[in-house]
């Protein structure tokens, strides 16, 4: 009988070099933002920029270094799927943000 292992089809997996160089980048993606907002020395519009850019970056870190989405055969599907999503999410929330904004604009105009 076929062991429950033998069965299971092997992903791409990282190293432990993979996983520590995105845990290294994801401490210090975390810091930067952490510092300037703690210890302010930048305008608050620029804060905000880096914060942003920060998180966007990260979030790349993770899919390539935790979740192992790259442009490999393999994870064709896993990509398409999560850019299909990200499409969707920010339809959802940017369309919902439109459609409250214009609403608040009509109910002050009254």
């Amino acid at each position: 009988m076929a062991n429950a292992h033998d069965t299971h089809h092997e992903g791409n997996h990282g190293s432990v070099k993979s996983y520590m160089i995105g845990f290294v980048l994801s401490i210090i993606l975390t810091a930067i933002p952490f510092g300037l907002v703690m210890f302010p020395s930048l305008p608050k519009n620029l804060t905000v920029l880096v914060v942003v850019a920060m998180a966007v970056i990260q979030v790349v870190v993770h899919l390539v270094y935790f979740l192992h989405m790259d442009r490999s055969k393999e994870q064709r599907s896993n990509v398409s799927t999560f850019l299909f999503t990200t499409l969707v999410i920010a339809l959802l929330v940017g369309l919902s943000l439109w459609i409250m904004f214009n609403i608040h604009i009509e109910m002050m105009a009254k």
